[in-house]
């Protein structure tokens, strides 16, 4: 059985403490041994339920709309931040790395256009420019700076959200992979190939160098089917050993422990039934 619980109350034996704030996944019992009473409780364990929400930059220097759009994606359960001007944005680029930026032209300090070719020397995410009425060159200019849509203004916010889905399912069923420097995004995962850390949702995951290893050639190479003698000779760069193939299958078994939501059903390390095993692109 499993459910989504809101508070998670623990019960001891002199009183009941809740523990709150976001969801919690009922993950099943298991028993307690009171010392002083000698008497057994079953307590219900329960995991933090990560939840799947679009990361959305808004850049717009007024702050009506800038609050309204930020407003409206967060009520729709995206994951939307707002930035009045490029630099403090550009900034915030180096740390976080959006689903989709929503760009306006018109900006103090680097204007929109500059903002958008210097987001394209690094990265493929899609930039929707934000162009006032009548601004024909303004639209022209930001797809030719590499832009991949544009809302005129004034809009209505059903159409912003609208255009952000658009662009949103247009883009994962590209395969939902950008770049960022020396870093691969698929879904909920990020490589850093400088540092050699793997992020799921943004937190670092502890993997083992040959975990570590096994990622990294996967992520370099999303969809691509490896079949056991494959991921054996380029991690461990020797040829396949004796039971070498059930080393692998361990080792990618652990790895999905650690990545994914639930094991048994995984989003991104799958089997290839009689060739391999694939990272999926999400």
């Amino acid at each position: 059985m499993i459910f989504i619980h809101r508070g998670l109350f623990l019960h001891s034996f002199y009183k009941t403490m809740v523990l709150d704030f976001t969801s919690f996944l009922y993950i099943g019992n298991c028993e307690t041994l009171d010392i002083e009473s000698g008497k057994s409780y079953t307590i219900r364990r329960y995991v933090k339920q990560m939840e799947k929400r679009k990361m959305i930059f808004c850049v717009e220097d007024d702050s009506n709309i800038r609050e309204l759009v930020v407003y409206t994606l967060n009520a729709t359960g995206m994951n939307a931040r707002g930035f009045g001007d490029g630099k403090r944005f550009m900034e915030a680029l180096e740390t976080e790395t959006p689903e989709l930026i929503l760009l306006d032209i018109m900006l103090p300090g680097y204007t929109g256009l500059e903002v958008c070719q210097m987001i394209r020397e690094f990265s493929d995410v899609p930039i929707v420019m934000l162009t006032a009425k009548g601004d024909d060159m303004d639209k022209i200019l930001g797809l030719e700076y590499g832009a991949d849509d544009y809302i005129t203004k004034p809009f209505q916010y059903k159409e912003v959200l609208a255009r952000v889905k658009s662009s949103l399912r247009r883009y994962m069923q590209l395969g939902g992979i950008h770049t960022v420097a020396n870093q691969v995004h698929i879904g909920r995962l990020c490589f850093d190939f400088t540092s050699h850390i793997l992020l799921a949702d943004g937190e670092p995951v502890k993997l083992t160098s040959i975990e570590t290893k096994i990622m990294e050639l996967l992520m370099k190479h999303p969809g691509r089917i490896f079949s056991a003698e494959e991921i054996y000779t380029a991690v461990w760069q020797e040829p396949i050993a004796y039971n070498g193939e059930k080393t692998v299958m361990v080792h990618i078994r652990r790895i999905r422990e650690k990545i994914e939501i639930n094991p048994g059903e995984p989003e991104y390390l799958k089997v290839v039934w009689g060739i391999g095993y694939k990272l999926e692109n999400k």
